[in-house]
Protein backbone atom coordinates (compact mmCIF):
# COMPACT_ATOMS: atom_id res chain seq x y z
CA UNK A 1 0.00 0.00 0.00
CA UNK A 2 2.74 2.44 0.92
CA UNK A 3 4.65 1.57 -2.17
CA UNK A 4 1.65 2.13 -4.39
CA UNK A 5 1.24 5.67 -3.06
CA UNK A 6 4.92 6.42 -3.64
CA UNK A 7 4.55 5.26 -7.20
CA UNK A 8 1.59 7.65 -7.76
CA UNK A 9 3.52 10.58 -6.38
CA UNK A 10 6.44 9.92 -8.66
CA UNK A 11 4.14 9.81 -11.67
CA UNK A 12 2.49 13.12 -10.82
CA UNK A 13 5.83 14.77 -10.31
CA UNK A 14 7.06 13.62 -13.68
CA UNK A 15 3.96 14.97 -15.41
CA UNK A 16 4.38 18.43 -13.86
CA UNK A 17 8.03 18.59 -14.97
CA UNK A 18 7.04 17.80 -18.54
CA UNK A 19 4.39 20.59 -18.59
CA UNK A 20 6.87 23.19 -17.37
CA UNK A 21 9.38 22.37 -19.97
CA UNK A 22 6.81 22.49 -22.72
CA UNK A 23 5.40 25.97 -21.77
CA UNK A 24 8.76 27.66 -22.14
CA UNK A 25 8.71 27.05 -25.89
CA UNK A 26 5.23 28.79 -26.52
CA UNK A 27 5.27 32.55 -27.35
CA UNK A 28 2.08 34.24 -26.14
CA UNK A 29 1.28 37.84 -27.39
CA UNK A 30 -1.52 39.59 -25.48
CA UNK A 31 -1.42 42.91 -27.37
CA UNK A 32 -4.06 43.87 -30.01
CA UNK A 33 -2.91 45.43 -33.23
CA UNK A 34 -5.17 48.29 -34.49
CA UNK A 35 -4.47 50.46 -37.49
CA UNK A 36 -5.84 53.63 -35.81
CA UNK A 37 -4.07 53.17 -32.50
CA UNK A 38 -2.62 56.35 -31.00
CA UNK A 39 0.84 55.56 -29.86
CA UNK A 40 1.93 58.99 -28.60
CA UNK A 41 0.03 60.43 -25.66
CA UNK A 42 0.75 63.78 -24.07
CA UNK A 43 2.22 63.51 -20.67
CA UNK A 44 0.00 65.10 -18.01
CA UNK A 45 1.39 68.14 -16.29
CA UNK A 46 2.26 67.88 -12.70
CA UNK A 47 -0.02 70.75 -11.57
CA UNK A 48 -3.22 69.73 -13.50
CA UNK A 49 -6.11 68.27 -11.48
CA UNK A 50 -8.41 65.86 -13.28
CA UNK A 51 -12.22 66.76 -13.49
CA UNK A 52 -11.65 70.22 -12.14
CA UNK A 53 -14.38 72.78 -13.13
CA UNK A 54 -14.45 76.52 -12.46
CA UNK A 55 -16.77 77.90 -9.74
CA UNK A 56 -20.23 79.09 -10.95
CA UNK A 57 -21.20 82.71 -10.36
CA UNK A 58 -24.54 83.77 -8.77
CA UNK A 59 -25.93 84.76 -12.19
CA UNK A 60 -25.11 81.33 -13.58
CA UNK A 61 -26.94 79.74 -10.64
CA UNK A 62 -29.94 82.07 -11.12
CA UNK A 63 -30.22 81.26 -14.83
CA UNK A 64 -29.94 77.58 -14.03
CA UNK A 65 -32.78 77.86 -11.50
CA UNK A 66 -34.93 79.73 -14.02
CA UNK A 67 -34.36 77.09 -16.65
CA UNK A 68 -35.27 74.38 -14.18
CA UNK A 69 -38.48 76.19 -13.09
CA UNK A 70 -39.52 76.79 -16.71
CA UNK A 71 -38.96 73.14 -17.52
CA UNK A 72 -41.05 72.07 -14.55
CA UNK A 73 -43.83 74.53 -15.51
CA UNK A 74 -43.92 73.18 -19.05
CA UNK A 75 -44.12 69.65 -17.68
CA UNK A 76 -47.04 70.57 -15.38
CA UNK A 77 -48.91 72.36 -18.19
CA UNK A 78 -48.45 69.42 -20.50
CA UNK A 79 -49.68 67.07 -17.79
CA UNK A 80 -52.77 69.23 -17.07
CA UNK A 81 -53.52 69.55 -20.79
CA UNK A 82 -53.36 65.80 -21.21
CA UNK A 83 -55.74 65.26 -18.26
CA UNK A 84 -58.27 67.81 -19.60
CA UNK A 85 -58.15 66.29 -23.07
CA UNK A 86 -58.81 62.84 -21.68
CA UNK A 87 -61.71 64.03 -19.49
CA UNK A 88 -63.29 66.08 -22.27
CA UNK A 89 -62.95 63.19 -24.67
CA UNK A 90 -64.68 60.80 -22.28
CA UNK A 91 -67.43 63.37 -21.57
CA UNK A 92 -67.96 63.89 -25.30
CA UNK A 93 -68.26 60.16 -25.86
CA UNK A 94 -70.84 59.85 -23.07
CA UNK A 95 -72.88 62.75 -24.48
CA UNK A 96 -72.76 61.23 -27.96
CA UNK A 97 -73.96 57.88 -26.64
CA UNK A 98 -76.74 59.59 -24.65
CA UNK A 99 -77.99 61.58 -27.66
CA UNK A 100 -77.73 58.53 -29.92
CA UNK A 101 -79.77 56.49 -27.45
CA UNK A 102 -82.43 58.97 -26.31
CA UNK A 103 -82.43 61.70 -28.97
CA UNK A 104 -85.09 60.11 -31.13
CA UNK A 105 -87.57 59.30 -28.35
CA UNK A 106 -87.21 62.69 -26.64
CA UNK A 107 -87.57 64.57 -29.90
CA UNK A 108 -90.62 62.51 -30.87
CA UNK A 109 -92.31 63.23 -27.53
CA UNK A 110 -91.54 66.96 -27.81
CA UNK A 111 -92.89 67.17 -31.33
CA UNK A 112 -96.03 65.25 -30.39
CA UNK A 113 -96.69 67.69 -27.55
CA UNK A 114 -96.08 70.61 -29.89
CA UNK A 115 -98.52 69.21 -32.44
CA UNK A 116 -101.19 68.84 -29.75
CA UNK A 117 -100.74 72.45 -28.68
CA UNK A 118 -100.95 73.56 -32.31
CA UNK A 119 -104.18 71.56 -32.81
CA UNK A 120 -105.74 73.10 -29.70
CA UNK A 121 -104.71 76.57 -30.83
CA UNK A 122 -106.13 75.97 -34.30
CA UNK A 123 -109.42 74.75 -32.81
CA UNK A 124 -109.63 77.83 -30.62
CA UNK A 125 -108.90 80.12 -33.54
CA UNK A 126 -111.55 78.41 -35.66
CA UNK A 127 -114.11 78.95 -32.92
CA UNK A 128 -113.18 82.63 -32.53
CA UNK A 129 -113.18 83.11 -36.29
CA UNK A 130 -116.62 81.54 -36.60
CA UNK A 131 -117.93 83.76 -33.82
CA UNK A 132 -116.48 86.80 -35.55
CA UNK A 133 -118.04 85.86 -38.89
CA UNK A 134 -121.42 85.43 -37.19
CA UNK A 135 -121.17 88.85 -35.64
CA UNK A 136 -120.04 90.27 -38.95
CA UNK A 137 -123.13 88.96 -40.80
CA UNK A 138 -125.51 89.88 -37.94
CA UNK A 139 -127.21 93.27 -38.21
CA UNK A 140 -125.40 96.00 -36.31
CA UNK A 141 -127.20 99.13 -35.23
CA UNK A 142 -124.10 101.10 -34.30
CA UNK A 143 -122.48 102.26 -37.56
CA UNK A 144 -120.21 101.22 -40.41
CA UNK A 145 -117.24 101.58 -38.06
CA UNK A 146 -118.20 98.42 -36.15
CA UNK A 147 -118.46 96.49 -39.46
CA UNK A 148 -115.02 97.71 -40.47
CA UNK A 149 -113.59 96.65 -37.10
CA UNK A 150 -115.13 93.20 -37.48
CA UNK A 151 -113.59 92.81 -40.95
CA UNK A 152 -110.15 93.84 -39.65
CA UNK A 153 -110.49 91.41 -36.76
CA UNK A 154 -111.45 88.61 -39.16
CA UNK A 155 -108.34 89.32 -41.28
CA UNK A 156 -106.10 89.26 -38.20
CA UNK A 157 -107.58 85.96 -37.01
CA UNK A 158 -107.19 84.46 -40.49
CA UNK A 159 -103.51 85.44 -40.54
CA UNK A 160 -102.98 83.96 -37.09
CA UNK A 161 -104.72 80.74 -38.17
CA UNK A 162 -102.39 80.51 -41.18
CA UNK A 163 -99.37 80.93 -38.92
CA UNK A 164 -100.64 78.15 -36.65
CA UNK A 165 -101.12 75.78 -39.60
CA UNK A 166 -97.66 76.58 -40.96
CA UNK A 167 -96.07 75.91 -37.58
CA UNK A 168 -97.90 72.59 -37.23
CA UNK A 169 -96.70 71.56 -40.70
CA UNK A 170 -93.11 72.44 -39.84
CA UNK A 171 -93.25 70.41 -36.64
CA UNK A 172 -94.65 67.40 -38.51
CA UNK A 173 -91.92 67.57 -41.19
CA UNK A 174 -89.21 67.91 -38.55
CA UNK A 175 -90.49 64.91 -36.63
CA UNK A 176 -90.80 62.79 -39.80
CA UNK A 177 -87.31 63.60 -41.11
CA UNK A 178 -85.29 63.65 -37.90
CA UNK A 179 -86.99 61.54 -35.25
CA UNK A 180 -88.99 58.95 -37.21
CA UNK A 181 -87.62 55.97 -35.18
CA UNK A 182 -86.21 56.10 -31.63
CA UNK A 183 -83.77 53.18 -31.99
CA UNK A 184 -82.27 53.89 -35.45
CA UNK A 185 -81.19 56.47 -36.46
CA UNK A 186 -78.50 58.77 -35.45
CA UNK A 187 -75.12 59.21 -37.11
CA UNK A 188 -72.43 61.81 -36.77
CA UNK A 189 -70.41 63.83 -39.23
CA UNK A 190 -66.80 63.34 -38.18
CA UNK A 191 -65.78 66.66 -39.70
CA UNK A 192 -68.45 68.91 -38.28
CA UNK A 193 -69.55 66.95 -35.20
CA UNK A 194 -73.27 67.32 -36.06
CA UNK A 195 -75.81 64.46 -36.01
CA UNK A 196 -77.85 63.27 -38.93
CA UNK A 197 -80.38 60.43 -39.37
CA UNK A 198 -78.78 57.35 -40.92
CA UNK A 199 -80.10 55.97 -44.18
CA UNK A 200 -79.31 52.72 -45.94
CA UNK A 201 -79.80 54.08 -49.47
CA UNK A 202 -77.00 55.00 -51.82
CA UNK A 203 -75.95 58.58 -52.31
CA UNK A 204 -76.87 59.51 -48.76
CA UNK A 205 -76.02 63.06 -47.83
CA UNK A 206 -75.23 64.10 -44.31
CA UNK A 207 -77.85 66.45 -42.89
CA UNK A 208 -77.33 68.70 -39.93
CA UNK A 209 -79.96 68.26 -37.21
CA UNK A 210 -80.25 70.20 -34.01
CA UNK A 211 -80.43 68.50 -30.64
CA UNK A 212 -83.80 67.82 -28.93
CA UNK A 213 -83.10 70.67 -26.53
CA UNK A 214 -82.73 73.07 -29.47
CA UNK A 215 -85.96 71.82 -31.05
CA UNK A 216 -87.79 72.30 -27.76
CA UNK A 217 -86.43 75.82 -27.33
CA UNK A 218 -87.45 76.83 -30.84
CA UNK A 219 -90.90 75.30 -30.51
CA UNK A 220 -91.37 77.02 -27.14
CA UNK A 221 -90.30 80.38 -28.56
CA UNK A 222 -92.70 80.07 -31.50
CA UNK A 223 -95.59 79.05 -29.23
CA UNK A 224 -94.88 82.00 -26.94
CA UNK A 225 -94.98 84.38 -29.91
CA UNK A 226 -98.24 82.85 -31.08
CA UNK A 227 -99.65 83.14 -27.56
CA UNK A 228 -98.74 86.84 -27.45
CA UNK A 229 -100.42 87.43 -30.82
CA UNK A 230 -103.49 85.49 -29.73
CA UNK A 231 -103.76 87.54 -26.53
CA UNK A 232 -103.49 90.75 -28.53
CA UNK A 233 -106.23 89.61 -30.90
CA UNK A 234 -108.45 88.51 -28.02
CA UNK A 235 -107.87 91.78 -26.20
CA UNK A 236 -108.70 93.74 -29.34
CA UNK A 237 -111.80 91.60 -29.89
CA UNK A 238 -112.95 92.12 -26.32
CA UNK A 239 -112.67 95.87 -26.53
CA UNK A 240 -114.81 95.95 -29.67
CA UNK A 241 -117.69 93.92 -28.20
CA UNK A 242 -119.85 93.98 -25.11
CA UNK A 243 -118.78 91.82 -22.14
CA UNK A 244 -120.50 89.09 -20.10
CA UNK A 245 -123.07 88.13 -22.72
CA UNK A 246 -124.63 91.60 -22.83
CA UNK A 247 -126.56 92.30 -26.03
CA UNK A 248 -127.09 96.02 -25.50
CA UNK A 249 -125.06 98.94 -24.22
CA UNK A 250 -125.27 102.68 -23.69
CA UNK A 251 -123.00 104.97 -25.69
CA UNK A 252 -122.06 108.40 -24.34
CA UNK A 253 -120.26 109.85 -27.38
CA UNK A 254 -118.73 112.89 -25.68
CA UNK A 255 -118.76 115.10 -22.61
CA UNK A 256 -121.64 117.52 -22.84
CA UNK A 257 -123.99 119.39 -20.55
CA UNK A 258 -126.87 117.90 -22.59
CA UNK A 259 -125.87 114.20 -22.65
CA UNK A 260 -127.12 111.95 -19.85
CA UNK A 261 -129.46 108.99 -19.28
CA UNK A 262 -132.35 108.82 -16.84
CA UNK A 263 -133.50 105.58 -15.18
CA UNK A 264 -137.13 105.14 -14.11
CA UNK A 265 -137.45 102.20 -11.64
CA UNK A 266 -140.70 100.32 -11.26
CA UNK A 267 -140.25 100.00 -7.47
CA UNK A 268 -139.42 102.67 -4.88
CA UNK A 269 -135.72 102.90 -3.96
CA UNK A 270 -136.36 103.33 -0.25
CA UNK A 271 -134.08 100.71 1.31
CA UNK A 272 -131.53 100.20 4.08
CA UNK A 273 -129.16 98.03 2.02
CA UNK A 274 -128.33 97.77 -1.67
CA UNK A 275 -125.76 96.67 -4.26
CA UNK A 276 -125.07 98.47 -7.55
CA UNK A 277 -123.12 96.81 -10.40
CA UNK A 278 -122.23 97.86 -13.94
CA UNK A 279 -119.73 97.42 -16.76
CA UNK A 280 -118.00 100.64 -17.91
CA UNK A 281 -115.54 101.47 -20.66
CA UNK A 282 -114.48 105.12 -20.28
CA UNK A 283 -112.88 106.97 -23.17
CA UNK A 284 -111.29 109.65 -21.01
CA UNK A 285 -111.59 110.24 -17.27
CA UNK A 286 -111.28 113.56 -15.46
CA UNK A 287 -110.74 114.11 -11.75
CA UNK A 288 -114.47 113.55 -11.18
CA UNK A 289 -116.59 111.61 -13.66
CA UNK A 290 -120.11 110.54 -12.69
CA UNK A 291 -121.28 107.00 -13.51
CA UNK A 292 -124.33 106.51 -11.23
CA UNK A 293 -126.17 109.21 -9.30
CA UNK A 294 -129.32 109.13 -7.15
CA UNK A 295 -130.79 111.86 -4.99
CA UNK A 296 -133.72 114.22 -4.36
CA UNK A 297 -134.15 117.93 -3.79
CA UNK A 298 -133.11 117.70 -0.18
CA UNK A 299 -129.94 115.73 -0.85
CA UNK A 300 -128.89 115.25 -4.49
CA UNK A 301 -125.90 113.08 -3.39
CA UNK A 302 -127.63 110.10 -1.75
CA UNK A 303 -125.73 107.63 -3.97
CA UNK A 304 -122.80 108.38 -6.28
CA UNK A 305 -120.47 106.02 -8.11
CA UNK A 306 -117.61 108.08 -9.55
CA UNK A 307 -114.36 107.78 -11.47
CA UNK A 308 -111.23 109.86 -10.98
CA UNK A 309 -108.40 109.15 -13.45
CA UNK A 310 -107.67 105.47 -12.66
CA UNK A 311 -109.51 105.47 -9.31
CA UNK A 312 -113.08 104.61 -8.35
CA UNK A 313 -115.16 106.35 -5.64
CA UNK A 314 -118.37 105.38 -3.88
CA UNK A 315 -120.37 107.73 -1.65
CA UNK A 316 -123.50 107.37 0.49
CA UNK A 317 -125.24 110.50 1.72
CA UNK A 318 -122.59 112.89 0.39
CA UNK A 319 -118.87 113.15 -0.18
CA UNK A 320 -118.25 113.15 3.58
CA UNK A 321 -118.69 109.36 3.40
CA UNK A 322 -116.27 108.39 0.65
CA UNK A 323 -114.78 104.99 -0.21
CA UNK A 324 -111.86 105.08 -2.65
CA UNK A 325 -109.94 102.44 -4.62
CA UNK A 326 -106.93 103.46 -6.72
CA UNK A 327 -105.57 102.01 -9.96
CA UNK A 328 -108.63 99.90 -10.76
CA UNK A 329 -109.84 101.51 -14.02
CA UNK A 330 -108.00 101.96 -17.33
CA UNK A 331 -109.41 104.24 -20.05
CA UNK A 332 -110.35 102.31 -23.18
CA UNK A 333 -110.87 98.99 -21.35
CA UNK A 334 -114.00 97.36 -19.94
CA UNK A 335 -114.13 97.22 -16.13
CA UNK A 336 -116.77 95.70 -13.87
CA UNK A 337 -117.59 97.89 -10.85
CA UNK A 338 -119.86 97.20 -7.86
CA UNK A 339 -120.72 99.16 -4.74
CA UNK A 340 -122.58 97.75 -1.72
CA UNK A 341 -123.85 99.35 1.50
CA UNK A 342 -125.78 98.26 4.59
CA UNK A 343 -127.15 100.67 7.18
CA UNK A 344 -126.91 98.08 9.98
CA UNK A 345 -123.19 98.64 10.52
CA UNK A 346 -122.62 101.20 7.80
CA UNK A 347 -120.32 98.75 5.99
CA UNK A 348 -119.57 100.09 2.50
CA UNK A 349 -117.55 98.07 -0.02
CA UNK A 350 -116.22 98.76 -3.50
CA UNK A 351 -115.53 96.01 -6.04
CA UNK A 352 -113.51 96.10 -9.28
CA UNK A 353 -113.10 93.16 -11.62
CA UNK A 354 -114.87 90.82 -9.19
CA UNK A 355 -112.48 91.60 -6.31
CA UNK A 356 -113.11 93.67 -3.22
CA UNK A 357 -110.73 96.63 -3.49
CA UNK A 358 -111.98 98.85 -0.64
CA UNK A 359 -114.19 98.50 2.43
CA UNK A 360 -115.11 101.00 5.16
CA UNK A 361 -117.45 100.53 8.18
CA UNK A 362 -119.60 103.20 9.81
CA UNK A 363 -120.69 104.94 6.58
CA UNK A 364 -124.18 106.47 7.01
CA UNK A 365 -124.96 103.96 9.73
CA UNK A 366 -128.72 103.72 10.44
CA UNK A 367 -129.56 105.73 7.33
CA UNK A 368 -132.44 104.79 4.98
CA UNK A 369 -132.51 105.85 1.34
CA UNK A 370 -135.43 108.21 0.71
CA UNK A 371 -137.96 107.45 -1.97
CA UNK A 372 -139.00 109.84 -4.73
CA UNK A 373 -135.55 110.78 -6.01
CA UNK A 374 -134.13 110.77 -9.51
CA UNK A 375 -131.64 108.23 -10.84
CA UNK A 376 -129.22 109.21 -13.64
CA UNK A 377 -126.34 107.64 -15.51
CA UNK A 378 -123.41 109.65 -16.86
CA UNK A 379 -124.22 112.89 -15.01
CA UNK A 380 -124.74 114.30 -11.54
CA UNK A 381 -128.26 114.49 -10.13
CA UNK A 382 -127.85 118.10 -9.06
CA UNK A 383 -129.61 120.10 -11.77
CA UNK A 384 -130.56 119.94 -15.38
CA UNK A 385 -130.64 123.15 -17.30
CA UNK A 386 -133.56 123.95 -19.64
CA UNK A 387 -132.69 122.95 -23.18
CA UNK A 388 -134.16 126.21 -24.45
CA UNK A 389 -134.36 129.25 -22.19
CA UNK A 390 -136.89 130.92 -24.49
CA UNK A 391 -139.36 128.07 -24.26
CA UNK A 392 -139.12 127.99 -20.50
CA UNK A 393 -139.28 124.24 -20.48
CA UNK A 394 -137.34 122.42 -17.82
CA UNK A 395 -137.47 119.74 -15.19
CA UNK A 396 -138.69 120.84 -11.75
CA UNK A 397 -135.95 120.75 -9.13
CA UNK A 398 -133.14 121.13 -11.65
CA UNK A 399 -132.35 124.81 -11.38
CA UNK A 400 -128.60 124.47 -12.00
CA UNK A 401 -127.08 123.33 -15.25
CA UNK A 402 -125.07 120.18 -15.87
CA UNK A 403 -121.31 120.52 -15.64
CA UNK A 404 -119.70 119.02 -18.78
CA UNK A 405 -116.51 118.30 -16.79
CA UNK A 406 -118.48 115.76 -14.72
CA UNK A 407 -120.03 114.02 -17.73
CA UNK A 408 -119.13 110.46 -18.64
CA UNK A 409 -117.83 109.66 -22.13
CA UNK A 410 -117.65 106.02 -23.21
CA UNK A 411 -119.81 102.90 -23.03
CA UNK A 412 -121.86 101.38 -20.22
CA UNK A 413 -123.82 98.14 -19.89
CA UNK A 414 -125.18 95.69 -17.31
CA UNK A 415 -126.49 98.35 -14.86
CA UNK A 416 -128.34 96.57 -12.02
CA UNK A 417 -129.38 97.36 -8.45
CA UNK A 418 -130.48 95.00 -5.65
CA UNK A 419 -132.04 95.77 -2.28
CA UNK A 420 -129.46 93.63 -0.46
CA UNK A 421 -125.71 93.14 -0.20
CA UNK A 422 -124.61 90.45 -2.66
CA UNK A 423 -122.06 87.83 -1.71
CA UNK A 424 -118.48 87.77 -2.95
CA UNK A 425 -119.15 84.72 -5.11
CA UNK A 426 -122.13 86.34 -6.84
CA UNK A 427 -120.16 89.48 -7.68
CA UNK A 428 -117.19 87.46 -8.91
CA UNK A 429 -119.42 85.46 -11.26
CA UNK A 430 -120.94 88.62 -12.73
CA UNK A 431 -117.46 90.06 -13.36
CA UNK A 432 -116.40 87.19 -15.67
CA UNK A 433 -115.85 88.41 -19.21
CA UNK A 434 -116.97 85.14 -20.80
CA UNK A 435 -119.75 84.70 -18.24
CA UNK A 436 -123.44 85.60 -18.37
CA UNK A 437 -123.45 88.52 -15.94
CA UNK A 438 -126.12 90.39 -17.89
CA UNK A 439 -128.58 87.57 -17.23
CA UNK A 440 -128.41 88.28 -13.46
CA UNK A 441 -130.74 91.26 -13.13
CA UNK A 442 -131.48 93.33 -10.05
CA UNK A 443 -134.83 93.53 -8.33
CA UNK A 444 -134.78 97.34 -8.09
CA UNK A 445 -133.07 98.25 -11.37
CA UNK A 446 -132.88 95.47 -13.97
CA UNK A 447 -130.79 95.96 -17.10
CA UNK A 448 -132.92 95.37 -20.19
CA UNK A 449 -136.18 95.49 -18.19
CA UNK A 450 -136.24 98.78 -16.27
CA UNK A 451 -137.03 101.81 -18.42
CA UNK A 452 -133.90 103.72 -19.41
CA UNK A 453 -134.20 106.94 -21.43
CA UNK A 454 -131.13 108.43 -23.20
CA UNK A 455 -130.96 112.21 -23.63
CA UNK A 456 -128.94 114.69 -25.67
CA UNK A 457 -127.09 112.25 -27.94
CA UNK A 458 -126.72 109.21 -25.70
CA UNK A 459 -127.92 106.10 -27.51
CA UNK A 460 -128.24 102.34 -27.30
CA UNK A 461 -125.73 100.20 -29.23
CA UNK A 462 -125.48 96.45 -29.89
Amino acid sequence: MFQWRNLQAVCLLSVCVCLVLTSEDIDINYTDNFYNEITETPEPTQNSVPCDSPDLSKWDKLFSMLENSQMRENMLLQYADDIIKVEMGSLREEMLRFIAQYGGSCGSAVETAGRRVAMQLESRLRETLGHTKYQHHAPDAASENSVRNSINLEVMLQQLLTVARTQASRLAKLETSCFSSPGAGVGMNTKTGFYFPESGGAGHQEQEVTSPEGVLDRALAVLQQMNVKLEEVQRSSRQKHLPAGCEMGLLFPMRSRRIYTSVIPDVPLSTSAFTICMWVKPVAVSNKTVLFSYGNRRNPYEIQLLLGQTSAFFTIGGEAHLVEARNVVNPGEWTHLCGSWSSEQGLTSLWAGGKKVASTPGVAEGHVLPDGGSLQLGQERNGCCPLSSSSGSGIPGFEMGFNPKLAFAGKMTGVNMWDQVLSEEEISQMALWEGQGCEQRGNMVAWGITEIVPHGGAQFVN
